[in-house]
């Protein structure tokens, strides 16, 4: 059914649109149902539902549809105060506001007037148009209203059928559908047939021939609408047809035509190109027969290398093989076993290479070290290396290491063994262990083999090098010839990318006779391979890789086509095995595993020579040696070391650390031994002045000198000199005791320890400052404490005493700073902080010497205030108590006058002095003697006269200023 088209029925301009009722057309356009937008609902008939409100029937009545919408106010924002704001805000937000867009200058200003032409021209033409449709109504128009009106006629007549009819399971052959139909319960009666029968079966009868009828009408309408379409495909049926039997003699004639090209043009060329195919096969089984026969000789020449020790080209030989099965010689039935053999013979081979590798790293480095060259078989071993390297074996490193653990070890043990012979003391049924046979050598014996020995590992560690050399300079080949390998590769592919993209542009043209009819045969195989021919020439490569394979298993046989010139079994070789080297960055740490394992031969010769030492010193002989021997181990040691870190570059502590443990025991040692003896010198010491030899005061001299180092012993003659009364340092005399002379030469010997061993400085220097503070303590104890009195059974202490002590700790004081110097030489800047130490020492030996002068002091002043409390001012002058003061300053003079310098003499006596007019000016003011010019007053002038007479008589005293008035009270 076609959708009513609207009418206007005053011309249009009202805008109310009828629906007119025209004749039936004579074909129906096809029904357009308006969409589905709402729910279904009824329209008001009761027979069946719309899908929608009908645009024909219903255009008065509103419904959901008349609806209309604003669309300003469905822009407005409803949250909005101010409604004339537009729609933008709601998106862009509250601040965005319309500005005036200013003319564009390129552009003219556009008014009405310029369409004013246009617009007197089209208005009589609209007139005129609409004029034309008011009269001429439209065709199709008019055949859509007839043909809804037929539509709806002949619906109405089909409705008048029974739905049953209508069913697609209709079938009379149901009881309840043939009972429906013809109900024959009203025409068979009880007792027969009536007349009211035959009338309902008349009836019934009328009645399926009215519905026959008006089927009948039905399908004759729908046939008469449809008979255009009917006759129209009749006519294309015959059209087509005729094409068809066109077609069928054009294509006859072309196979006609093809089959006598075919007979002519192509049936030649094919047999010449599956002549030349053949030839091509033929030729390749002939090839790949030679390359079979020589793969099959394969097994016996890798057998035949193995047993000349050729390891890599044997390799290089399987690799070759194991290539060609893979590549040219793959799915051969013969062969299938063959590839599991050669990789059970590679593993052998990878076994018999270490298995070799570990002999000759254990006959290297087990011959002799004096006699045979450093590096054993050089090109077997470079042999072993490169096998090892291209098979990927890179621990093989691991192998020479623990020969090499093994090797050290028995070093020890063979100079252990030739110097234990050559002892007739030491008896090795008794004694089994090593290290009890050299705690049983005397010093010069072991340290002879401890010489011995640090030579044997240097020449072990030059062989070990040299060895590590040829291995690395094998290494270092293979990594430049990776490199070298890997440039021209780069390039190659590099080139036959850009081939690869130009191949299928030069034989696009071929590939489209992909499939020929002959025979149904596929020849595009036969088109590459006859364009390679052409270009390449593809047999002669063949034989030449079969050839190349031939002569690296060492079969020289003769082929049809010779080989190029450039092939050889080196670059085949080369080829094979490239694939198999290691990367550039396992080489990398191979060649760093070669220098570690340099490094591990220098620690272990280290260890070795260290359990040397830990051996010899169990027993503490290495405590009890003298300076001499200790510094002589010393430098041999340190020899050692120094010569090892030049050989391999590495600094190793383990060796300097147990001689630095071993120096520090004998450090202890050596310290205790001098103050043990200081100790016994000063418990021994008289406190008198000893006579200076003269190997002491040319002792002092060399110091003098800047030479901090003891002298050689010097055997006494009968030409001596004599011994002197006072030892000159710097043009000073000092009166010493025999301790001090000694001490001097003890500290000489710390510094000569030092000199030696410089690693011992800062201990040497604890012990030193050690012992110089317990000489200070102990003097003091044992001559300001008086010990000296129990320990020596001196009867007293005298002045003296105690000059002769304050000149000793003055020479000590002396040689402080020069011992300090020689010292700070020795030290390194971070450990100068351990020189405060001679600083408080100085500081301690000061204080002792003033306390010294203080105690000669003390005894003068308890002696003033006894002889002075009992002065009287009376004749005869001089009095008994000043010639007795006189007399004991005298006294104290003549013992301490060679003692002390004249500057000191003159220091202490001013401070006597001192006290001696303090106690006199407190005894004249408690007699109430005063400078009053009265007798008493003059009689203490003639005392005082010659006490100042008798002081200043003294030696080096003559210049003393005593200043006496002060013994007076000053008037006020």
């Amino acid at each position: 059914m076609a959708s009513p088209v609207p009418r206007s029925a005053s011309g249009g301009r009202d805008g109310i649109y009828h629906k007119e009722h025209g004749p039936s057309p004579p074909r129906l356009r096809p029904i357009r149902s308006l969409p589905d937008v709402c729910p279904k609902e009824p329209t008001g008939e009761g027979r069946s539902l719309c899908n929608g409100p009908s645009v024909v029937a219903e255009h008065d009545r509103w419904t959901v549809y008349s609806s209309k919408v604003n669309l300003p106010a469905a822009l407005n924002d409803p949250r909005l105060a101010k409604r004339e704001s537009d729609f933008f805000t709601k998106t862009w937000g509250l601040d965005f506001t319309e500005m005036e867009v200013m003319p564009s200058f390129y552009l003219p200003n556009i008014t009405r007037e310029h369409f004013g032409p246009y617009l007197q021209e089209m208005s009589q033409r609209e007139r005129i148009h609409e004029r034309c449709k008011t009269i001429c109504p439209n065709k199709d128009d008019v055949d859509a209203v007839s043909s809804i009106t037929n539509y709806d006629k002949s619906r109405a007549e089909l409705e008048q059928v029974p739905k049953i009819f209508m069913k697609p399971d209709f079938a009379l052959e149901d009881p309840a559908t043939f009972n429906t139909v013809l109900p024959w319960s009203h025409f068979h009666s009880a007792g027969g047939k009536s007349i009211r029968d035959g009338a309902s079966s008349k009836l019934l009868q009328e009645k399926l021939s009215h519905y026959l009828d008006v089927v009948e009408v039905s399908i004759a309408r729908q046939i008469s609408l449809r008979s255009e379409a009917f006759f129209h495909a009749m006519s294309s049926q015959h059209e087509l047809q005729d094409r068809l039997q066109e077609t069928q003699q054009a294509v006859a004639i072309l196979r006609s035509r093809t089959a006598a090209m075919d007979r002519v043009m192509c049936q030649g060329p094919l047999w010449a190109l599956r002549s030349s195919l053949t030839r091509n096969n033929c030729v390749k089984l002939h090839n790949k027969l030679k390359l079979m026969a020589a793969v099959h000789q394969t097994q016996p020449t890798v057998q035949l290398l193995l047993s000349t020790s050729e390891f890599v080209g044997a390799l290089e030989l399987i690799t070759t093989t194991k290539e060609v099965l893979q590549q040219e010689l793959q799915g051969i039935h013969s062969f299938r076993h063959l590839g599991s053999q050669l990789c059970e013979l590679e593993k052998l081979i990878d076994k018999m290479m270490v298995e070799d590798f570990s002999m000759y790293a254990r006959s290297d480095l087990s011959r002799s070290l004096k006699e045979e060259p450093q590096v054993l078989e050089k090109e077997r071993l470079e042999s072993l290396v490169f096998g090892l390297l291209r098979q990927r074996k890179l621990d093989f490193l691991d192998i020479y290491s623990d020969e090499m653990i093994i090797a050290a070890r028995s070093i020890v043990t063979q100079c252990v063994a030739d110097s234990v012979v050559l002892i007739e003391q030491i008896d090795t049924e008794v004694t089994f262990k090593l290290a009890d046979q050299m705690r049983l050598m005397t010093f010069p014996q072991w340290f002879e083999l401890l010489k011995n020995i640090f030579e044997c590992f240097l020449l072990f560690l030059q062989r070990i090098k040299a060895t590590l050399n040829v291995i690395r300079n094998v290494v270092l080949e293979v990594l430049v010839s990776n490199q070298k390998s890997r440039l021209p590769a780069e390039a190659s592919s590099g080139k036959s990318g850009q081939e690869a993209s130009q191949g299928p542009l030069v034989l696009q043209g071929e590939a489209e006779l992909a499939y020929l009819t002959h025979e149904g045969l596929f020849i595009s195989d036969a088109l590459n391979e006859a364009q390679q021919q052409q270009e390449a020439g593809s047999v002669g490569q063949d034989q030449n890789s079969t050839v190349g394979f031939r002569t690296q298993t060492g079969r020289v046989e003769t082929a049809d086509t010779d080989p190029p010139s450039g092939v050889t079994e080196v670059s085949a070789s080369f080829v094979s095995s490239e694939n198999m080297m290691p990367t550039e960055l396992e080489l990398n740490c191979v060649i760093s595993s070669i220098q570690d394992l340099l490094y591990k031969a220098s620690d272990v010769s280290h260890d070795r020579c260290v359990k040397v030492l830990t051996a010899r010193a169990k027993d503490g002989s290495l405590e009890r040696l003298n300076s001499t021997e200790f510094v002589s181990l010393s430098q041999a040691v340190e020899g050692f070391v120094r010569d090892t870190e030049e050989l391999c570059g590495r600094t190793r502590l383990s060796l300097r650390g147990e001689l630095q443990n071993q120096a520090k025991r004998f450090v202890h040692r050596f310290h205790e031994e001098r103050k043990n003896k200081l100790g016994l010198l000063l418990d021994n010491e008289r406190w008198k002045q000893a006579e200076v030899p003269a190997e002491f005061q040319d002792l002092v001299n060399s110091i003098a000198d800047g030479k901090i180092t003891l002298p050689e012993r010097k055997t006494p003659g009968p030409d001596d000199r004599k011994p002197a009364e006072f030892l000159l340092v710097d043009g000073q005399k000092y009166a010493v005791v025999g301790t001090v002379l000694l001490l001097i030469r003890i500290f000489l010997e710390y510094c000569q320890c030092v000199n030696d061993i410089p690693s011992i400085a800062t201990d040497m220097l604890t012990r030193l400052s050690d012992l110089l503070k317990h000489f200070n303590s102990r003097s003091c104890q044992l001559v300001l404490g008086a010990g000296a009195l129990q320990v020596v059974g001196l009867k007293t202490i005298t002045t003296k005493n105690l000059a002769l002590a304050s000149r000793c700790l003055q020479l000590v004081v002396h040689y402080i700073p020069i011992i300090r110097t020689h010292f700070e030489t020795k030290l390194q800047p971070k450990q100068f902080s351990v020189l405060r130490h001679f600083n408080h020492i100085t500081k301690d030996y000061n204080d002792h010497i003033a306390e010294i002068s203080a105690k000669l002091v003390a005894i003068m002043d308890s002696l003033f205030e006894k002889v002075l409390s009992k002065y009287e001012v009376k004749a005869p002058m001089p009095s008994a108590c000043f010639r007795n003061v006189c007399k004991q300053i005298a006294k104290m003079h003549e013992a301490i006058f060679e003692l002390l310098p004249e500057e000191q003499m003159q220091m202490l006596f001013l401070r006597i002095n001192a006290s001696f007019k303090m106690h006199l000016k407190r005894q004249l003011a408690r007699l109430s003697v005063i400078n009053d010019g009265g007798p008493q007053h003059g009689l203490v002038v003639v005392d005082v006269a010659f006490y100042t007479e008798n002081i200043q008589a003294l030696k080096s005293l003559e210049r003393l200023d005593l200043n006496m008035v002060e013994i007076w009270e000053q008037k006020r």
